[in-house]
Formats: structure tokens, sequence, C-alpha cells
């Protein structure tokens, strides 16, 4: 559905309307284009940390150009950097994070449009003493606010890294158009085994992927992007939505599986199949969800148990099925898709709000427990996503939900697809028991 206050935001009558009332001014959001450069400009680092030599030399080897950090600011002249990357492992104590300000209070007008902003820290529960971790912990105050401060569609996310942690992937994602929704965000990238892909267009290349709920609106992205990076993908959905699910997946070569998942034998089919088919599975993207919205006054047992079903006991027995038979190898990535409602609640949507919440208890408890099997386990968590569903909204409360974040619009299907596609590269081996909002970063909160 069109956002046609963004359209008239962007027009010359509306950018002076808007400008002149105060009113929100959505950005036009730098989305991937196949061809495109990483970045558009050169990337100034800061810090004083274990890790700003490596980072350099990372940029480096992507392509990117470094900017020297002793080179003068300007503060009169504007699109200097496609990005700001600090370096923060090196603060110890509260004092040490003055060189936030340091470095960001001379730069902070120095970004192109869309630009980017990643801070690089130590996980607080790795920190040597109290203070260290209390410094660490302080950066993701500031990296939120940054997100909020900086405008014209700029994201700021904060990476904690442990000392071993490969960051290629998870840098990749961030400094890219890939990432134009995704802000305010801490994610964490531990020790495991990451596999650096030959073509880092088409990391999944000979990877096969499920995807349930592919039939349309998010799933269907999902499975568009995966494509586009190599992957096989079976598009699994009910029976009901066979015709829709038959034309995403001929689209795009794929597999077309009709199963309902909570009928009582689906995991035993859904394991029996890609046995036989494809001889296990790579990726798994738990992506099939329903709502039954009504006050908890109101709801019924017939409202409430569906959606505790689809969207979070069916991932429960897909996983332990797959698991069970040894059908995800090493290297494997489990990926679930929470909300927004799971982390915030939402009136009206215990049912919907509780199975979102239990997807990422699913990811948090999952993960250590995979970790020694080479398999990760992440979430995303799409807050105002542009899809059929959302287009029924009322219109006064579609309207907050699009405005009432840094981006001031909603976000896009392919916005929460390129975040699963950055999990579930072989590259990501570190990246694990994560949730990810892709939500253009609440303006009411973090």
């Amino acid at each position: 559905m069109s956002d046609r206050y963004a359209s008239f935001a962007a027009s010359g009558p509306g950018r002076a309307l808007v400008k002149r009332l105060g009113l929100p001014q959505p950005p036009r959001l730098r989305r991937y284009r196949a061809g495109d450069p990483l970045l558009p400009g050169p990337v100034l680092i800061g810090g004083n940390g274990r890790l700003g030599g490596a980072i350099g030399k990372l940029l480096d080897s992507m392509a990117v150009e470094v900017r020297d950090p002793g080179e003068p600011a300007d503060p009169n002249r504007i699109a200097l950097n496609a990005a700001l990357v600090f370096d923060a492992t090196g603060i110890t104590r509260s004092a040490g994070l003055r060189a936030l300000y340091d470095f960001f209070h001379p730069h902070a007008r120095s970004l192109y449009p869309c630009g980017r902003v990643v801070v690089l820290g130590t996980p607080p529960e790795r920190c040597a003493t109290p203070a260290e971790a209390t410094a660490q912990r302080a950066l993701g105050g500031f990296v939120r606010s940054v997100g909020k401060e900086f405008g014209r569609g700029t994201t700021a996310n904060l990476v904690y890294a442990a000392p071993d942690a490969d960051l290629e992937s998870t840098l990749r994602f961030l400094l890219s158009d890939r990432s134009a929704y995704v802000c305010g965000q801490e994610i964490r990238v531990g020790p495991g085994p990451a596999t650096v892909p030959a073509d880092w267009d088409r990391p999944l290349a000979d990877k096969v992927a499920l995807v349930t709920g592919a039939a349309r609106g998010i799933g269907a992205d999902i499975a568009r992007v995966l494509t586009r990076q190599g992957a096989h993908v079976v598009c699994l959905d009910v029976p009901a939505a066979g015709e829709a699910l038959s034309t995403v997946a001929n689209e795009l070569a794929g597999t077309a599986f009709q199963l309902d998942l909570t009928a009582a034998d689906a995991p035993a089919r859904l394991a029996e199949h890609l046995q036989a088919r494809h001889g296990g599975v790579d990726i798994v993207v738990h992506n099939a969800g329903i709502t039954r919205d009504k006050t908890i006054a109101r709801l019924t047992p017939e409202q409430w148990d569906p959606v505790l079903d689809v969207n979070l006991s069916s991932q429960e027995r897909v996983n332990e099925a797959l698991l069970a038979e040894d059908l995800v190898p090493r290297g494997g990535r489990l990926i679930g898709v929470a909300s927004i409602a799971g982390i915030a609640g939402n009136r009206g949507q215990t049912n919907y709000a509780t199975s979102k919440a239990g997807v990422i208890g699913l990811v948090q408890s999952t993960a250590p427990i995979l970790a020694g099997s080479g398999i990760t386990v992440n979430a995303v968590a799409p807050g105002f996503i542009e899809t059929a569903m959302t287009a029924r909204m009322p219109v006064f409360v579609r309207e907050a939900g699009r405005r009432l974040n840094s981006m001031s619009q909603g976000g896009l299907p392919v916005d929460v697809a390129e975040t699963v596609a950055y999990f579930a590269s072989p590259a990501s081996g570190g990246v694990t028991g994560n949730v990810v909002r892709v939500c253009g970063q609440s303006l009411l909160g973090a």
C-alpha cells in the first residue's frame, strides 16, 4: 500500500509545508540494488580499542575507502562520510565515555543521507571489571540516541564483539543498504565458526532453505531474497494458500510444499519430505503466523489456541523433529520471526504477543544448546511493515505505526528478508541468540 503522506512530504510543496508545520519528514531510504557498491563513500574510523586496526584492514578488503582519522574535520562541509565506525572496546571506565563525544561531536553533520553509524564494544558479561562492564553497557544508550538524532535515514547500531569474533558479515550488513530499516539495535557476535563465501552476492549457493508462510507478504520476500543469494527455497504454506504458494515457488524455481503445521503428523511429514527431496535443510525460517485479535476479556479459547499453536508451538515441534533426525547439519541456521508485540506488548493481542515473546524465548534458550553443534538460532522482530495486513488497519492506527519511529515511515517486507539473509549467511557463524528488531527504531522507546 502506498504511503501518501510520504509521497506528499517528498514533493516540493509538501517539503515546505511539512517543515513549516514541524511535521515528520520521512527520508527516502536507500535499499539494496544489485551492482551497487557496499557504501557510496568513505568510512571514518575512530576510537582506541582492540579492534581498530583489524577493522581498517577488513574494510579495506571490502574495497571500502577508509578515511584517515587524523584528518581535521570541516564542520562547514556536508556529506563527507558514508559511515562513522567507532571502536569503543578500549573504554574501561565511565570517564572514558568522553571519547564518544570527542569523536561524534565534530562529525555528527558529516554523514551522507542514509549514513551508517556503527559502535563496536565488548559484551558486558565478558568484561574484566565491573567498571568496564558499566562503561560498555552505557554504549547502548548512546547508540539508540544517535539513531534518533541524526535523521535523514541514518541508522546507528551497536555490535558487542567477543575477542575472537569474525565481524565481516555483521559489518557488511550494518554498513550496507540491506539494513535500511534496522536502527538502534545491539548485536552480539561471538567466536562461532564463520565461512567466507566465494561470492558475497550469492553466499547461500548450494544451500537448501525452508521458509514457512511463504505464499505472500514477508514470507514471500524472505523466499525471494534467499533465492537471490543462491539458495534453493522450499516454500511452505497451508493448502488453502496453494495457488499463491505455487506462484511464488515457480517464480523462484523453488519447491512448493503444502502443509498445515498444526497437524499432528506435520513435523514427521516435513522431515520426510526434506530428507527424500534434499537430504536435509541448511536454513529453517519460521515465518508462518496468524492473528486473532481481541482483548483478553473477550478472547475465546478458539482464538487463543491456534495463535499459540501456529506462531510458537509449531516452531518447537518442527525444530525437534528436524534435529532428532539430524536433518540440520553443522553450519545450519534456525531463524524465527518474532514481533515488536512480543517485546512491548499490544492492546488486543495478548495471544499474539505471548506467542512472539515465546519465539524470543525459544531463540535465547536454544542458541547455547545448539552452539556446540555449530547451529545458530536467531530471530527478527518486525515493527510496522507495509503488508496486506497493515493495509487493513484503521487509518489513524496505521498512520501512527508509520510515523512513530526514527524513519517516520513503515518498513517493507524486504527489510525483514534482508535481516533473515544476514542471519542465514555462512559467514554469520558467530551470530547466535540475537533478536534484531526491524522497526526503524521506535521514538517512544528503545
